[in-house]
C-alpha cells in the first residue's frame, strides 16, 4: 500500500480513538544502550514528564519491540503501532529528497551544525513528513571512512571497493570517489564487514560503539568533508492532535530546536569517545588527511552536490541549509 493510502486509512482510524493518553509509545529500532534513548527518548520523556507533573510521559520501546525493521520507522508512526518513531531519510530516500541534501559533501561546513541547518530550510522540506508531527530533525558528526583492513589515503585507494552507504545521496559520493555502493541498514554492517561483503562504510564514528564497528574495522580516514547522515524523530499527527493543550504545550517545549540539539551534541560526544579508543587501542591505522589531500576527495564529489540539488529541486532548500 503506498504512503499516501495509510495516512489517510490510518489518519481516520487513530483520528477517532485518540484520547488524552498518559504514555507515548516511543518505538526505537536499536539496543536501549544506542546514543538515541539517552539523548532523545529519556530527555523528551523528562521534559514533558516534569512539564505535566507526570501526566504524561514518553516510553521506549527498544530493539525493534514494536516492530522490526529500520526502513518502517516513519510508516509504523503513521499506521499508529508507534506514537513516535525515529529513523534515518536515507533508508527510504524517495520521500526525502530535500531533507537528504544536507547529506551531502559540503553541503555545509564540517563545524556547522546540522539540526540548526534543517530547521532553516524546514519550510521547503515540511511536505516530506506528511501525517507526522516532527520533533527532531538533526545529523550525525562528519562521515569518515572506516574500513575493514584497507586504509584509505586518497580517492584512488577506494576504486572497485564495496562501501556501504546508507540512502542514495551516499551513493552518488561512493561512485564519484570509485567505490561500489552497497546500501544497507546500519544494523546489518558488523556482519557485512566481518564477512567481506563490504569493504569498508561511509558514516560517523558514532557507529564505532553504538554498533560495535570497532570490533571488525581497523583502519579509519578523518578529514573530507564527505557529508553526514541525517535523522528524524516524529510524532503522528492525529495523536498529538488528540491531546489536552497541556500536553500539547509540555511537547511543543522541546520540540524542535532543543531536542535536535540534545541529540546531535549525543552524537558528537559519542563519537569522539569512539575515536579516543580507537586511536589508544594500539592496533588501528589512523590517517588524518591534511587539508591538501582532503580536498583531493572534495573535488572528486564536487559535482554531486550540483547535479543531485537540481534532481530533487532543492535550490532553496541548500540555500536556507547554508545560511548564517
Amino acid at each position: 500500500m503506498k504512503l499516501t493510502a495509510l495516512i489517510t486509512a490510518a489518519t481516520l482510524a487513530i483520528g477517532s480513538a485518540v484520547s488524552a493518553a498518559d504514555e507515548l509509545k516511543f518505538a526505537n529500532f536499536t539496543p536501549p544502550m544506542h546514543t538515541i534513548n539517552a539523548s532523545v527518548i529519556e530527555a523528551l520523556n523528562k521534559a514533558v514528564s516534569d512539564a505535566t507533573k507526570g501526566a504524561l510521559t514518553v516510553r521506549g520501546y527498544h530493539g525493534g519491540e514494536l516492530g522490526a525493521g529500520p526502513a518502517e520507522q516513519y510508516v509504523r508512526v503513521v499506521q499508529g503501532v508507534a506514537d513516535i518513531a525515529w529513523g534515518l531519510p536515507g533508508y527510504t530516500s524517495s520521500q526525502f529528497g530535500k531533507t537528504m541534501i544536507v547529506e551531502l559533501p559540503n553541503a555545509i561546513p564540517l563545524d556547522m551544525p546540522g539540526y540548526d541547518a534543517i530547521w532553516r530550510a524546514y519550510d521547503t522540506i515540511a511536505a516530506e513528513y506528511p501525517a507526522t508531527k516532527p520533533l527532531a530533525l538533526w545529523t550525525s558528526e562528519p562521515n569518515i571512512f572506516i574500513m575493514k583492513d584497507k586504509v584509505i589515503r586518497t580517492p584512488a585507494d577506494l576504486a572497485g571497493l564495496k562501501i556501504r552507504v546508507a540512502g542514495s545521496t551516499m551513493a552518488e559520493v561512493a561512485t564519484a570517489l570509485g567505490a561500489t555502493p552497497v546500501q544497507m541498514p546500519i544494523n546489518q554492517v558488523y556482519n557485512a564487514m566481518q564477512t567481506g561483503l563490504i569493504d569498508g562504510v561511509i558514516t560517523g564514528a558514532s557507529t564505532l560503539s553504538d554498533f560495535k564497528l570497532e570490533e571488525v574495522a581497523a583502519s579509519y580516514t578523518l578529514g573530507a568533508n564527505i557529508g553526514r547522515g541525517s535523522f528524524f524523530a516524529v510524532m503522528n499527527q492525529a495523536k498529538y492532535d488528540g491531546l489536552s493543550a497541556e500536553h500539547k504545550a509540555a511537547i511543543d517545549a522541546i520540540a524542535g530546536a532543543p531536542l535536535s540539539k540534545s541529540a546531535e551534541d549525543a552524537w558528537l560526544k559519542t563519537a569522539d569517545a569512539a575515536m579516543e579508543a580507537a586511536r589508544k587501542a594500539g592496533n588501528n591505522t589512523i590517517v588524518d588527511l591534511t587539508p591538501e589531500q582532503a580536498k583531493a576527495f572534495e573535488d572528486a564529489v564536487s559535482g554531486v552536490v550540483t547535479a543531485y540539488v537540481a534532481t530533487v529541486g532543492g535550490d532553496a532548500a541548500l540555500a536556507a541549509m547554508r545560511a548564517k
